[in-house]
């Protein structure tokens, strides 16, 4: 059954939610990925209409934002290239799931009407490869939502953070040693830097899209002039949003 979905209000307190709500990323992801979840579908709802959009989650692993975006009356495809991760939160992979690269998206040219991905971008090697196949799958007039965690944010290490300021593989490193065990998040390996400055390059310059928005995600609406100063949106921004309109 559709849930209607509340106005998106990109408020100072809405803010303060979610980043309290980050620190229980690991130790309570359902708490902490349903309320993403639920936050972004509504941002997204405000670029578009997703009541029947064909909607790809590129990188969705086990399916909160799919979830979601299903009870919001659309109909989404999650696509994933792990198989576990898939599987990990209810021991099957989500309904209509497709098992594939990023860098690869096993979908036709202009078949979708929304092509989703949040915070997969950097755990990719050629994360303009990525952005790339999410804009060739996308139909003309559709929408790409794409955001990330920019690599000098204070999360931009993710488990290892802040120590990534003073280098990823040290941070690595460092997390190894003080908990036994290697982070989830190997820089080189599935963690790779990305900044502001080079993802708002891509979207100006890249053919057949129009930029509808660039903004840090979790910021209130007044925040986002700080995407146009360079050196300090790679800091304070902590995750970009790219919203783009396919030709």
């Amino acid at each position: 059954m559709e849930t209607p979905q509340a106005p998106f209000r990109a408020t100072l307190g809405r803010s303060v939610t979610l980043l309290r709500a980050f620190r229980k990323e690991q130790t309570d992801p359902d708490f902490f990925y349903g309320m993403l979840a639920r936050d972004t579908v509504a941002q997204l709802a405000s670029y578009t209409e997703l009541n029947g959009a064909l909607v790809a989650d590129v990188g969705g692993g086990p399916g909160y934002f799919t979830d979601v975006l299903r009870a919001a009356g659309a109909r989404p495809v999650c696509v994933d290239c792990d198989a576990g991760e898939m599987m990990a939160r209810q021991g099957a992979a989500p309904e209509g799931a497709v098992l594939g690269s990023a860098l690869d998206l096993p979908l036709a040219t202009g078949s979708v009407d929304v092509c989703f991905s949040s915070n997969v971008l950097e755990h990719v090697p050629d994360p303009w490869r990525m952005a790339a196949e999410m804009v060739r799958v996308t139909r003309p007039g559709g929408v790409v939502y794409l955001s990330f965690t920019n690599w000098l944010s204070p999360w931009g290490g993710h488990e290892t953070s802040p120590w990534h300021y003073l280098g990823g593989h040290r941070a690595a490193a460092r997390y190894t040693r003080r908990y036994g065990r290697r982070p989830k998040n190997v820089y080189g390996e599935s963690l790779y830097p990305v900044s502001v400055g080079a993802a708002l390059r891509w979207a100006r310059r890249r053919p057949g899209v129009t930029v509808l928005d660039a903004l840090p995600r979790y910021h209130p609406r007044w925040a986002t002039p700080v995407i146009r100063v360079p050196g300090l949106r790679e800091i304070v921004s902590w995750n970009l949003l790219l919203v783009l309109r396919r030709h």
